[in-house]
């Protein structure tokens, strides 16, 4: 048997225990502080899964003392809550010998649990950051491209989960945290070109790009999507970029939003009290979007250009996923929680090194893609000279 630990019972949380109870030989343990969100994970689960090997621990995920008595004999932990526990979650992990997997959301979190390789391998164990759909999925399907083509000078990236059904002016559904959303609409973005590492702007090049049974989108530069890529493929590739994608009119929104200092977190006066404008828009715009379990689709494509054979191609790698209604399992959930239930599997059966492993380090491209469609992702790869 192998032991898991998910921490955080939601949404995501629900998505990586249903994938992990498909092998009898997994023991499941959801652990959350909410023992509603917890209570109601199980019963969700037990209506999908087999929960015969599942349990359930209410506990403080920032308590280190109960953390390193639940981990005891676990095999992995995978943590499903925000990025802001993940550090305090890595050292518990070196410290319990459990390797770990987690879904990230901050590069300089990342990078400061990738400098902790010399303990996880004193530890014999494996962490992996950054997992996920984006970043995760879309570095994963990266590689497949670098190991499908003889040399690969240029990937571009551009994925997105949607509303099936989308609703103005915003076009969008709120698939997770709002607090996560922003910080990928803020700060910049880290691509390559000519081979050298370059910043580049929220919202900057927006382009419409199409797909079939969906239309044309707009995709735009969103930050953190690539984590560590570019600095570990500097050497590699000439270019290296990753869009998000939306339906046609979202961009302006938000730029509109960004440019009136609505991401602001620095607090402003007003009529006498202090107001922190990222948290009032949060309020505002929260119960706009959030529209609670709707139908989805996420889309991810793949370019890659460089030589197969002596020759030179483009590469296209196109993916697609829908809502399932047999499962009650949005697009995105699937995605994100599937991609990093795959990873923990791997650690799981000593398929990934100790160490403290980046994303695109640690799994190869056709091993996810095997994996993957196993699990009936529609996953598409086509290639012309050029």
């Amino acid at each position: 048997m192998k032991n898991f630990v998910i921490v955080g019972s939601g949404r995501q949380g629900i998505s990586i225990a249903y994938d992990l109870l498909r092998d009898s030989n997994h023991d499941v343990t959801i652990v959350d502080i909410d023992k509603n969100y917890l209570d109601e994970a199980v019963n969700k689960l037990s209506k999908i899964s087999n929960t015969e090997n599942l349990k359930s621990i209410v506990a403080d995920v920032s308590d280190s003392k109960s953390m390193l008595n639940i981990l005891t004999s676990t095999d992995v932990m995978i943590s499903a809550v925000p990025y802001k526990f993940n550090l305090n979650l890595t050292k518990i992990a070196i410290e319990s010998n459990t390797s770990m997997v987690d879904l990230g959301g901050h590069t300089n979190i990342v990078r400061e649990q990738l400098s902790m390789d010399k303990d996880a391998k004193a530890a014999g164990i494996t962490i992996v950051p950054d997992c996920g759909m984006g970043p995760g999925m879309n570095i994963t399907m990266a590689v497949l491209a670098t190991e499908i083509l003889d040399q690969t000078d240029e990937i571009y990236i551009c994925d997105g989960g949607l509303p099936k059904n989308p609703s103005p002016p915003w076009n969008y559904s709120l698939f997770f945290n709002i607090e996560g959303l922003t910080n990928e609409y803020d700060e910049q973005a880290y691509f390559l070109k000519d081979g050298k590492i370059v910043e580049v702007p929220c919202f900057d090049n927006i382009e419409n790009v199409k797909f079939d049974q969906i239309g044309e989108l707009e995709a735009a530069v969103t930050s953190g999507g690539l984590s560590t890529m570019p600095w570990t493929f500097k050497d590699t590739l000439k270019v290296l970029e990753n869009k998000t994608l939306r339906y046609k009119g979202h961009w302006e929104w938000m730029k509109a939003y960004r440019e009136l200092g609505l991401f602001s977190r620095d607090n402003i006066n007003h009529n006498g009290n202090e107001i922190t404008p990222r948290h009032f828009y949060h309020q505002l715009l929260e119960k706009k979007i959030d529209h609670g379990r709707v139908e989805d689709v996420c889309l991810m494509r793949i370019k890659a250009m460089g030589k197969k054979d002596s020759k030179n191609v483009e590469l296209n790698i196109d993916a697609k996923e829908y809502y399932s209604k047999e499962l009650d399992l949005t697009a995105m959930e699937k995605w994100t929680g599937w991609h990093i239930s795959i990873m923990a599997i791997e650690i799981a059966y000593n398929n990934i090194a100790a160490g403290a492993v980046s994303v695109e380090n640690a799994l190869k491209g056709h091993t996810f893609l095997e994996k993957a469609r196993n699990r009936d992702y529609d996953i598409t790869i086509s290639k012309k000279e050029i």
